[in-house]
């Protein structure tokens, strides 16, 4: 195995984010203190330019790929060209640079939405590209395939050690709680959490909460946006476009998709375990030929996730108890539902050492906790 020693430079693309962060922080608990990382503003992924002199000054020795452009489903419909347009800039020019610069180990993450539409659950990873993708995500699982083919080509052509790991929906502290571009799971937290406060009357935590995340949206043509010191009238306005009132939340959808929520943490960790521990000939089996007595090197991408799922009305019902919301739960079932099932496949993981300890109910609890703390430190500061 090649492995990275505590003096590696590793260069971690997107630090700050959701998956970045806690990869950061699980190298420094392992005693990997090496370690590299530029904001955005610091560093644009998407300056082919910039991001060359930024490999030629710090020659990482390993490098982890966990910047992207990600969002949900309003968000994937909406900027089609910019999800697969940035996505596969930044894949081009991080893959790219780690390659001019002899990178020796590199980690790319994806998404389980590489995975077509109608693919057999659960999901392994033998089924990329076999039938159609779902159409409001496939710019974006477009792009993530090509990096995944990317590291997989270079691995064959040039011998190289590049790894990709595909996360199911992932979920935890430093996530997005943005109305309009987040996911499931933290869009849920916070609309229930508003509701809740706006049920109680507590108008003090609504504009604490749209004080810290301003909420926006656009109406006849026109962008209205709301922050802590908006009226009332205007706050209410915008937060009922979003589904949450002081009587019911009301979500996209008919809460029937099955989905499996992964907590960022151990995304982290089992990130890490596979940039330390496993190698690119681990991940396919070379005794497997085809009719010519070609291997086929293909599929060599890894699922990372927990094998179990439930209904985003069941994920629903839990937040709405773990935030005490006593108003109704209610679905639009005019907005579109997504993939009915995107259940991994975990066997591979399982087999390079590598399994989930947190579980569902858990996690929401300690998402809810940390979003709750986060308005609180963030309100006392400004």
């Amino acid at each position: 195995m090649e492995s990275l020693d505590k003096t590696a430079k590793i260069y971690i693309a997107g630090h700050r984010g959701l998956v970045g962060s806690a990869i950061w922080d699980n190298l420094l608990h392992r005693g990997y203190t090496n370690l590299t990382g530029r904001t955005h503003h610091e560093l644009d992924l998407l300056d082919s330019a910039a991001v060359k002199a930024f490999f030629d000054q710090e020659k990482p020795d390993a490098v982890v790929l966990a910047a992207a452009h990600v969002g949900g489903i309003m968000a994937n419909l909406r900027y089609r060209a910019d999800f697969i347009w940035e996505n596969l800039q930044i894949q081009q020019n991080v893959i790219g640079e780690s390659f001019r610069h002899g990178v020796k180990k590199l980690l790319f993450l994806g998404s389980t939405c590489i995975y077509p539409k109608e693919a057999p659950q659960p999901m392994k990873e033998e089924c990329l590209l076999t039938s159609p993708l779902e159409y409001t995500n496939e710019p974006y699982a477009i792009a993530k395939i090509a990096g995944l083919k990317m590291c997989e080509s270079f691995n064959i052509q040039y011998g190289t050690n590049y790894i990709a790991v595909m996360p199911t929906n992932l979920y935890g502290p430093n996530d997005n709680f943005h109305l309009e571009n987040s996911h499931v799971l933290p869009a849920m937290i916070r609309k229930f959490h508003l509701a809740k406060c706006l049920r109680g009357g507590d108008w003090d935590a609504v504009r604490k909460d749209i004080g810290l995340r301003p909420v926006g949206m656009t109406e006849n043509g026109s962008r209205i946006t709301v922050d802590g010191s908006s009226s009332r009238e205007d706050i209410l306005r915008v937060l009922a476009h979003y589904g949450i009132t002081a009587e019911a939340v009301t979500l996209w959808g008919t809460g029937r998709p099955m989905r499996e929520f992964l907590w960022s943490e151990e995304m982290a960790d089992a990130s890490v375990h596979v940039l330390l521990n496993v190698d690119f000939k681990d991940t396919y089996d070379a005794s497997v030929k085809n009719a010519d007595g070609i291997v086929e090197v293909r599929n060599c991408h890894i699922n990372v996730g927990t094998g179990k799922e439930l209904s985003i009305r069941e994920v629903a019902e839990k937040v709405q108890r773990e935030t005490g919301f006593g108003g109704e739960l209610g679905w639009d079932a005019s907005k579109p539902d997504g993939t009915l099932r995107k259940l991994t496949d975990v066997s591979k993981l399982h087999s390079l050492g590598w399994h989930h300890k947190i579980e569902i109910d858990e996690g929401i609890g300690r998402l809810y906790e940390w979003y709750r703390k986060g308005i609180c430190i963030n309100h006392r500061t400004v």
